[in-house]
């Protein structure tokens, strides 16, 4: 019987994709499966995945004849685990050895649904843990109650999938899965949604990945469409929140985190490509306006005057039909 399942989903990432392989090497166990998703790379990713289907113990080899994105990736290779948890880890990142191993130890001790782990940041030779912004640990305590409050940073704001393992019966009912196409952001309707609906979880700290930051090939690095995707998962954020039975609480801090990442990206509006900037302010203006207007006019006078003003500027833009579809 297979006990965790590792979901890996790989995109054109050869230069990194050796030490992702032998940190999986490392954590290979009998009751372990890697299961590695190609999602159509084109720099000789697959003949590297091809050589460790052969030689790294627990290795499922899945290629994607169309690229679909990361969210995606992560949905196939949910389908095909058969683990009785899962977690996932990326391309260019890295588990230490025994990682594995410690974090099943964690979630089969505590009995949750999921836990949440610290990680590692890494670019070049800086390393920083990153902890799980939740203070109690080893602690099993109920999801939704961790979302609040709105002006903090919650475990909500910390959606690294990776960061985690999660019990079967999260796939089973549907709450583990991202939404296909997704291309930046996934993370975010998938985090809000864990919390929202799983019964139990808890933190645990074993800051066991290590995440690479500054890589060149990285959505977070460049300034293309699929940068606006962000909006389209916060769109989901917003609407899924809005139909729970607490949405008058809840929707306070989902508004406010959307409001703040989208006064990111107009705050760095210049490493985009011209034409895709003036469709970052023409689709933010269209979000901000299908917003609950109360809540956001509310969240605009609790931000700082900086990005306060910037959104208040940009909601006043006219919205073109595009944008507004």
């Amino acid at each position: 019987m297979v006990k965790l399942s590792v979901v890996v989903p790989f995109y054109n990432v050869r230069t990194y994709a050796p030490e992702t392989l032998r940190s999986l090497r490392a954590n290979a166990q009998s009751d372990f499966e890697f299961i590695l998703v190609d999602d159509c790379s084109t720099d000789g990713t697959l003949e590297i995945l091809q050589r460790a289907e052969r030689e790294i113990p627990g290795v499922v080899l899945i290629r994607h004849e169309k690229n679909g994105g990361l969210a995606t990736a992560r949905n196939t290779g949910i389908d095909a685990a058969r683990g009785e948890y899962l977690t996932f880890l990326d391309g260019d990142d890295w588990a230490v050895p025994g990682h594995y191993e410690r974090l099943l130890a964690a979630i089969t001790t505590l009995g949750c649904d999921f836990v949440r782990t610290d990680h590692v940041q890494f670019t070049d030779r800086t390393r920083t843990v990153h902890p799980v912004p939740y203070g109690l640990r080893n602690t099993v305590v109920r999801p939704r109650d961790v979302i609040l409050p709105a002006d903090r940073s919650t475990p909500v704001d910390y959606a690294y999938a990776w960061a985690g393992a999660y019990h079967r019966r999260l796939v089973d009912s549907g709450v583990l899965r991202f939404r296909d196409g997704l291309r930046t952001a996934e993370d975010r309707p998938w985090i809000w949604r864990l919390h929202r609906e799983a019964r139990s979880f808890a933190a645990v700290g074993l800051p066991g990945i290590f995440y690479r930051r500054g890589v060149a090939s990285s959505l977070t690095q460049i300034g293309d469409v699929r940068q606006l995707d962000f909006i389209r998962a916060f769109d989901q954020v917003v609407e899924e929140t809005a139909q729970d039975a607490e949405a008058e609480l809840l929707l306070p801090k989902a508004i406010r985190t959307y409001c703040a990442v989208m006064a990111h990206h107009l705050q760095s509006i210049e490493r985009f490509e011209p034409a895709v900037a003036r469709k970052l302010r023409s689709m933010s203006a269209a979000a901000l306006r299908r917003m609950p207007q109360d809540t956001l006019t509310a969240t605009l006078n609790s931000l700082d005057d900086h990005r306060a003003g910037q959104l208040r500027r940009v909601r006043r833009r006219p919205v073109s039909q595009e944008a507004a579809a």
